[in-house]
């Protein structure tokens, strides 16, 4: 079956925009505004939530790296400690009880810095690295999303205003008909029934027409809503000077294959899943290596009633320390085997995840060949059918014009015109939209 243009960008427009909120970008409020295809395209990526969303976990991710980063280095931390004490105190002298302030203070400084943990930092600083890459291609290949829909949105626009343009001519037509048989029927040369039949598909014609103004004015919205524009901004979309179906040949399956899996976003981003996963079971192999620490601090305290100054308190209680300290793990009840185990697991449901990616990614591309080449195919005939149907009703019109023509027939020969009037544009826009999806896995940017 033919692939409908309107069924294809419903799909992608529940898909995109039912999971959005209605953010709105206040400089558009109350602009009148006609894009092209480019301009679309640009806005949406820079605009769109969920690629948005994915900059900021890219962001997230880019901090957890330089954190990652930071492990390697000491820590530093200061302590300090000031008491007041008020109490009762017994002099041996007089038996006296006397009551006084106590102060005292102890401040210090320590640092500690891992030497050795079974290669734990270098590891995570790799894997949040790649976690980094990892969050960029998701990125694009959220871009990549959007550029589809918008492709499929504006040509559906497209499809529409064209419609529009056919139905105008085609009313325009049948009402200088409807003249020219009204002033044969007040003559009395031909009879009410065919005056009435003209007249009927008049009506018709304009409500065609009304139906196709109607998509435009809709197909619109869905396209604004997609770009997630202000509700009361004025959009429209600029029409390409000539918008013509593929005839030049298409290239081959496995050449566009083979580019989709070496290029596209998603596959890349599969391949990273599992260097990130495979990072997770040598940090998990770390709980079986010793970790040695080296720490230092310095310390130093006073208290008053010593009979001795603050300043030499201080000094005198001043005291370095140096040490490391090695941890050996010996049995570890099982957890660092499970962790690593888990780990393992993980790396294979990554490995089943690219596979599967894969998979989709080539059903994909082939099924984007298959409908390009059917896509063409209608269109071929679908434009045999146009080209012939166009010169019989043009010949019927001239009879009618001239009075030799049925009203019947002439109106049988019309409606098998608008039939394939409507298929030849629906044909054309299908063909288009199904090439540059085509073309879009095989690396080719889309314009218009």
């Amino acid at each position: 079956m033919p692939i409908k243009v309107k069924h294809i960008i419903t799909f992608f427009f529940l898909l995109a925009v039912g999971s959005q909120l209605r953010a709105q970008d206040s400089t558009l409020v109350g602009q009148s505004l006609k894009w092209d295809l480019a301009k679309c395209i640009d806005y949406a990526k820079k605009n769109n939530i969920q690629i948005n969303s994915l900059r900021l976990s890219q962001q997230t991710s880019q901090q957890e790296y330089l954190l990652a980063k930071a492990a390697r280095l000491p820590d530093l931390s200061a302590t300090g400690s000031q008491t007041f004490a008020h109490g009762n105190n017994f002099s041996n002298g007089d038996n006296g009880r006397h009551s006084g302030y106590n102060v005292s203070g102890s401040y210090g400084l320590s640092s500690n810095v891992t030497l050795y943990n079974g290669s734990y930092i270098n590891n995570n600083i790799s894997q949040k690295n790649l976690q980094v890459q990892s969050a960029n291609l998701s990125i694009l290949q959220q871009e990549n999303d959007i550029v589809l829909q918008i492709t499929q949105a504006y040509l559906t626009v497209l499809l529409d205003k064209e419609s529009v343009i056919y139905n105008t001519d085609l009313l325009s037509t049948t009402q200088a008909q409807v003249k020219l048989q009204q002033q044969r029927y007040n003559v009395g040369s031909v009879a009410r029934k065919d005056l009435i039949q003209l007249q009927a598909q008049q009506a018709t014609d304009q409500y065609t027409l009304v139906n196709s103004q109607n998509a435009v004015r809709n197909d619109l919205l869905t396209l604004k809503q997609l770009l997630v524009l202000p509700t009361d901004l004025s959009f429209d979309i600029m029409k390409p000077d000539t918008v013509m179906a593929p005839i030049d040949s298409v290239s081959s399956f496995p050449e566009a294959e083979q580019t989709a899996l070496q290029n596209r976003p998603e596959v890349k981003n599969g391949e990273l899943g599992v260097k990130i996963a495979q990072f997770d079971v040598d940090k998990a192999k770390a709980g079986y290596k010793p970790t040695l620490t080296a720490g230092a601090s310095l310390n130093t305290g006073y208290a008053n009633g010593q009979g001795v100054s603050f300043g030499n308190q201080i000094n005198n209680n001043f005291y370095q320390q140096l040490g490391v300290n090695l941890s050996i793990p010996i049995f570890t009840k099982r957890v660092v085997k499970t962790q690593v185990e888990e780990a393992k697991i993980n790396v294979k449901q990554s490995q089943l995840d690219l596979k599967n990616t894969k998979i989709t990614l080539s059903q994909t591309v082939e099924r984007a060949y298959i409908n390009v080449q059917n896509a063409r195919s209608q269109f071929s005939a679908a434009a045999e059918e146009y080209k012939f149907s166009k010169e019989s009703y043009r010949i019927a019109s001239e009879q009618l014009k001239v009075g030799v023509a049925n009203t019947v027939d002439f109106l049988l020969q019309k409606n098998l015109f608008v039939q394939a009037q409507q298929s030849f544009v629906q044909a054309k826009y299908n063909a288009l939209l199904t090439l540059k999806i085509y073309d879009f896995y095989r690396g080719v940017p889309i314009t218009l």
